[in-house]
């Protein structure tokens, strides 16, 4: 007789809210472009005076393509509106061209180019008309009606002419509207650490957390890093209700490697699909440190991680990585979170990335958070979201994210940092919790003596599901918590073929016990 509790994850308490992102009007500095080929872009005030704050377009001619993007997080519908307008204003008084294309969508790339008449020092209203369109990279002219996730400026396409420029008020006729950004809100503690050990110089809670030390093939960690990971408390410890992992300038030798900087690196040994992850941390003081709270998906194939034995399966990036927080890869104070996926031709696996500044984070404690649903990824600093990743094509490709993820934290040293301060000796991470939400309903304590066996899962058309007893009746929910299918006979089979890719959950009654299985259709 084996007692069992199940806890059904069925996402209930969910907020809805839709909103566009357009107009990007860069009021309160929203919506940084990020600039390619030798552009940068930043804010600035009108230049006329009239309104208030405007994008700047900086090129310095040293390309003849480069240019300005910008990821939104809900896609520009040209369906609704073909006609994208824009402000644009030149301190030279040379004519202009732009060209506007619409990237990452469920159609081809199309773009629009337009010529601005000579005039210095004056707002120009443009208007791209994407009825008459070109396809990218075809030639041919199309009547543009996808949806996209990426807006890409070029001015002067074509020609290396260096030039500063302002745009503001780019729009297809979108109305502003308030929106919450979050689309289910998570309030269930299920798993966390709070690092309440009492005294001095505790190690970390070996039932949460796994030390990974094995160093990759090569003999040195990813991105050009130079410490070593180690066990030791003098790297990661528990003290005064705080986890600190330490990273020290010190001369240390360990798998035949000898390296001048020792750190930590934690993985939870805890893993989930979907929720909300809160950590409230106070990042290390020095250039070339490189503090993050991550995730990494569980079926990583990758020795030495906690989870590689028994689950890697996957190489990276197709596991999936979610970065809620990186510091040292801009300026100080500077901090981003980033996707990590499978893209071809972009940097370190990912496109997708924005980042912000905050006040002094090495004195400052911010609770970095990150709200993960099937639909997408919202990242938060002291609960105010600041970015939201929701493409419009999901697949393994875009939208590995449908899979168990572990925690990580560590900090890094050198490699993409940039150059460790030589005066740098040693400097922590401090983190005061550590949390996990879900929207759990749990089961009344059964008593089940039988085994109930689920398969294939993941399966494309139909699961079996074999018991010693007969089973009473099955149950398929949505991750929504809404039952899509209910049977009381023929409980051996259940067919599947015309419901959508993704994740469900299968209650089996046997009895008076009931078992809840997490089942997976994949066409």
């Amino acid at each position: 007789m084996i007692s069992l509790r199940y806890i059904i994850l069925l996402f209930c308490a969910i907020q809805f809210s839709y909103g566009q992102q357009f107009p990007l009007d860069f009021e309160n500095n929203q919506f940084s472009f990020t600039g390619f080929s030798g552009s940068s872009f930043s804010f600035r005030s009108d230049p006329a005076g009239v309104s208030g704050n405007a994008g700047q377009f900086f090129n310095d001619g040293s390309s003849p393509s480069q240019g300005f993007f910008i990821d939104v997080s809900t896609a520009v519908d040209l369906s609704a509106d073909q006609n994208v307008t824009l402000r644009f204003y030149a301190f030279d008084p040379n004519a202009h061209n732009i060209l506007l294309k619409f990237e990452n969508g469920n159609q081809g790339d199309v773009e629009v180019l337009q010529q601005i008449p000579a005039g210095a020092n004056a707002w120009k209203d443009v208007t791209f008309d994407f009825s008459n369109a070109t396809l990218s990279g075809a030639g041919t002219n199309v009547s543009a009606t996808g949806q996209y996730d990426r807006v890409v400026i070029f001015i002067d396409f074509g020609n290396t002419t260096a030039g500063t420029y302002v745009i503001d008020d780019i729009n297809n006729g979108a109305v502003a509207t308030p929106f919450n950004p979050i689309d289910v809100v998570y309030t269930d503690l299920v798993w966390s650490d709070e690092f309440d050990t009492s005294g001095l110089n505790n190690p970390v809670d070996p039932r949460k957390w796994h030390h990974q030390t094995q160093l990759p093939a090569g003999g040195s960690w990813y991105n050009n890093e130079v410490q070593h990971y180690t066990n030791r408390t003098d790297n990661s410890f528990v003290e005064n209700g705080f986890l600190n992992i330490v990273a020290k300038r010190e001369s240390f030798f360990d798998q035949g490697q000898t390296k001048q900087f020792t750190s930590a690196r934690l993985n939870s040994k805890y893993a989930f699909t979907y929720g909300r992850v809160d950590v409230r941390a106070k990042l290390p003081f020095g250039n070339g440190t490189w503090p993050a709270i991550w995730t990494l998906g569980k079926n990583i194939n990758e020795d030495g991680g906690f989870w590689d034995a028994t689950h890697g399966t996957t190489n990276w990036p197709l596991c999936g990585e979610i970065d809620i927080m990186e510091h040292g890869l801009g300026a100080v104070n500077h901090v981003s979170a980033a996707l990590h996926t499978n893209c071809a031709g972009c940097s370190g696996n990912t496109r997708n990335f924005r980042s912000t500044t905050l006040p002094d984070v090495a004195n400052n404690f911010h609770v970095y958070s990150m709200n993960w649903s099937p639909q997408q990824i919202t990242f938060l600093i002291d609960d105010v979201p600041f970015y939201t990743y929701n493409p419009t094509v999901k697949d393994v490709n875009t939208y590995p994210f449908f899979e168990d993820q572990y925690l990580l934290l560590n900090v890094a040293m050198g490699g993409y940092a940039g150059t460790i301060d030589p005066s740098f000796s040693q400097s922590a991470m401090v983190i005061d919790y550590v949390r996990v939400y879900q929207n759990t309903l749990s089961t009344d304590q059964l008593s089940i003596d039988t085994t109930v066996k689920v398969f294939p899962n993941p399966a494309k058309e139909q699961f079996q599901i074999n018991a010693s007893q007969k089973i009473d009746k099955l149950e398929l929910y949505n991750v929504f918590g809404q039952a899509i299918i209910e049977k009381n006979d023929d409980c051996e089979t259940i067919d599947i073929s015309k419901f959508d890719n993704g994740i469900y959950f299968l209650k089996v009654y046997v009895g008076s016990s009931i078992a809840t299985e997490k089942v997976i259709i994949a066409h």
